[in-house]
């Protein structure tokens, strides 16, 4: 059949019905036939040209796969670096190394400034993605002038490395960067992403003092935890019968992971996007969209392998043990590891969209661990978190918006959350009028306000579901003790190093970036026909009908594919929570410990240990009269801050400045600035009313006590206004001053 005859029959009836004047072709579309034909004929050159691009920059993704691979999979950093520590060296050896990231034309460091150090996710892809792209994490650290620092990692783990390695080796970093930067007043900011967040507050809790504040981002503390109805990877564990499975894996590997099957599990999260919008985001937008999608993909296709005995520890610890919030992880002297021995501000970033790491699996951690704010500030902690509403878990770390708005505004405050009183606050960053400035710092304004234990609980629907993973733990214990006694040492036995390659050049991920590669004689046309299509390229107009029918499609297609999502993640649960539930495997095989665990029990205390808190809290109490200038006005600063309901940065830097001026308060170090600060923020915890009326033994001289006042009003005043709240509290501390009588 020829084109011709094809054409006559197709469009035949249209022409007779455009020339008796029908208002209607065949197809429905209110068009003549001309119109109609000649859309038809545009569309069809623009998806010829749409595909050849496309599979153009498929054979690219697949090219720049086999060239990274080629040059080692060095870090993919949109900065230049030197390489300051290689761990590889160490007398306990691991993969890892520590940069120094340089910075790029027109930025300026100040070495005195407080250094940041970026520590990337070892979760199947390779370093850089806190880099990768001027707006991000390192960017952002730069711009504002500190030293920026980034751990990475190599492809290959050193043999029989294990997580005590890794920490002792970030241990290493960490105390190198301080030693670096000896003017600097604070200890070096550490920012872990997703898997590395975790590993910063272990290491953070095993080396108290080492690091200035923590921030973790879409980091998976607490793993049990999840909505009802969502968040299905926790559930895959149970399902898949614990830990054994990745004990297999690593045995087909030879003792090594493969992180491509990480990076498999999340692309099977969400199989619309993988499957569809993803791709079809790049054929519909060929024209300014190759460059970003091969930017991104260029780390997406990076696949790093982890030990056996680093990545059972994860499993068996995190992800189906949960211990790490329940101090269920043990130190290689058996001592456990207590999240309680932090000492440095934690920020905790999380967002509603994240799949991966919900905003519960974030933060209940908090409630585990502490059961209460008040624990929190008896512990003398600062704990900050910050909620998205709607970004994914990578756009956490790699979307430029969030980077302008976020992550600057986490760096541009870091100095104020290290002296925050102890508390747990979140930090809410509101929008700017427009007009209020062309600079990053005057888009944004940020507050921190004093949260409770109740508001994280809201954030979830209960913790009746936590119940249901106490017996998967044991399950996946008992079949592990038989895979490793009576399967692992065949696999063991029959892998050798050249079959356990061959398996991870076969892995469905790699194998396809391989085929769609100039290694594959078949996508070699499409080098050669890229260059002419995009020289007399022809895009279609927008109003195309034909394009919009695609777009519909499309939309059907990621319908269709949701529903399936929705479907597969609602039966696993539901098979999840029979095998385990409490008429199940959970009637009979269960741990007290972990049941108790899951309810968020309060603390309950001796009364030996209520008794020695009782007489610590009398002490502090007791010491409330004592002091000068320097602690009566961290006194009122404290109660500003906690009386009136929060502070913003705005108030926090006047309240920096007036403190610079003062004769008697400039010379504080940051150190003994956190001492006072913290003491007096725990007097005014305690017993807000005596804090207040002994003011005045702490600030005797009338001249004094209009001084401390005035200062507290500027800072009221910081951001161009004095709320009702903040009102409130300068007219009690002017009372307990005495000012009013004294006028």
């Amino acid at each position: 059949m020829t084109i011709e005859t094809i054409n006559d029959r197709f469009f035949g009836a249209w022409s007779t019905a455009d020339a008796q004047g029908g208002d209607a072709n065949p197809l429905g579309l209110s068009l003549p036939f001309g119109d109609v034909q000649n859309a038809w004929f545009a569309y069809a050159i623009d998806t010829m040209q749409r595909s050849i691009l496309f599979w153009d920059a498929m054979r690219q993704r697949g090219n720049i796969y086999l060239e990274h691979r080629a040059q080692g999979e060095p870090p993919i950093l949109d900065f230049a670096y030197e390489i300051v520590l290689d761990a590889r060296t160490f007398s306990r050896p691991a993969n890892y190394a520590l940069l120094r990231v340089l910075p790029k034309p027109g930025m300026t460091v100040d070495s005195g400034k407080r250094p940041f150090i970026i520590v990337d996710p070892r979760a199947g892809h390779g370093p850089g993605v806190g880099g990768m792209k001027e707006d991000s994490q390192v960017g952002v650290s730069l711009r504002a002038g500190h030293p920026t620092y980034f751990v990475m990692f190599y492809p290959e783990p050193m043999p029989n490395q294990t997580l005590g390695d890794v920490a002792a080796a970030e241990a290493r970093f960490v105390e190198e960067v301080t030693q670096l930067h000896p003017e600097s007043e604070g200890k070096p900011c550490v920012i872990g992403n997703c898997q590395a967040g975790w590993a910063v507050m272990a290491l953070s809790a095993v080396e108290p003092g080492l690091m200035g504040p923590v921030i973790i981002c879409g980091s998976p503390m607490s793993y049990w935890a999840g909505v009802d109805g969502k968040n299905p990877m926790r559930y895959m564990g149970g399902l898949l019968g614990g830990a054994w499975t990745t004990s297999l894996l690593c045995d087909l590997g030879g003792g090594k992971f493969d992180g491509a099957n990480l990076v498999a599990n999340f692309e099977r999260l969400n199989p619309a996007n993988t499957l569809w919008t993803k791709p079809y985001n790049l054929y519909s937008h060929i024209d300014n969209e190759t460059e970003r999608f091969l930017e991104f993909e260029r780390w997406w296709t990076g696949f790093f392998l982890l030990t056996k005995e680093e990545m059972t520890q994860i499993v068996n610890d995190l992800f189906v043990g949960n211990k790490l919030q329940r101090g269920g992880v043990r130190l290689a002297g058996g001592a456990a590891l207590d999240l309680k021995d932090i000492t440095a501000p934690v920020v905790v970033f999380a967002s509603g969209g994240d799949n991966i790491t919900p905003p519960q699996q974030a933060l209940n951690w908090i409630v585990d661990v502490y059961g209460s704010e008040e624990e929190i500030k008896l512990h003398g902690q600062t704990i900050v978190y910050i909620l998205h509403q709607d970004i994914g878990h990578l756009g956490i770390f790699v979307s430029g918006k969030v980077a302008q708005k976020e992550h600057y505004e986490i760096n541009e405050a870091i100095d104020f959350i290290d002296i925050l009183p102890p508390g747990l606050y979140e930090m809410v960053i509101e929008k700017m009028p427009e007009g209020a400035g062309d600079r990053p710092e005057d888009r944004y304004l940020s507050r921190f306000e004093p949260r409770t234990i109740a508001d994280i609980r809201q954030l979830d629907d209960g913790q009746k579901d936590s119940e249901f993973f106490a017996s998967p733990k044991l399950v996946s214990e008992l079949n592990t003790q038989f895979y490793e006694a009576f399967i692992g040492p065949w696999v063991r036995m029959m892998v050798t190093e050249p079959l356990a390659q061959t398996l991870r050049e076969l892995q469905p991920l790699r194998l396809q970036y391989r085929l769609l590669s100039d290694e594959n004689p078949f996508m070699w046309p499409f080098q050669m026909l890229a260059p002419m299509v995009a020289k007399h390229r022809r895009p279609v107009a927008d109003d195309n009908p034909f394009l919009t029918a695609e777009k519909h499609f499309s939309d059907s297609v990621v319908t269709v594919l949701d529903h399936y999502r929705d479907l597969r993640d609602r039966m696993q649960e539901m098979l999840f929570k029979a095998i385990y539930g409490p008429k199940a495997l959970g009637a009979f095989m269960y741990n007290e410990e972990d049941l108790e665990i899951a309810k968020f029990a309060p603390i309950v205390r001796s009364k030996r240990e209520q008794a020695e808190l009782d007489s610590a809290i009398e002490r502090v109490k007791g010491r409330m009269e004592e002091g000068g200038f320097a602690e009566g006005w961290a006194r009122i600063v404290a109660t500003l801050m906690l009386g009136a309901g929060g502070i913003n940065e705005l108030e926090l830097e006047t309240g920096r400045k007036v403190r610079e001026q003062h004769p008697k308060l400039r010379q504080l170090s940051i150190n003994e600035r956190k001492r006072l600060l913290k003491e007096q923020s725990y007097m005014v915890q305690l017993d807000p009313d005596r804090a207040i009326e002994s003011l005045a033994s702490l600030l005797p001289t009338l001249e004094e006590r209009r001084e401390a006042w005035n200062m507290a009003k500027d800072i009221a005043l910081g951001d161009g206004v004095i709320d009702a709240k903040q009102q409130v509290v300068l007219d009690r501390l002017s009372q307990a001053l005495e000012l009013k009588a004294a006028a």
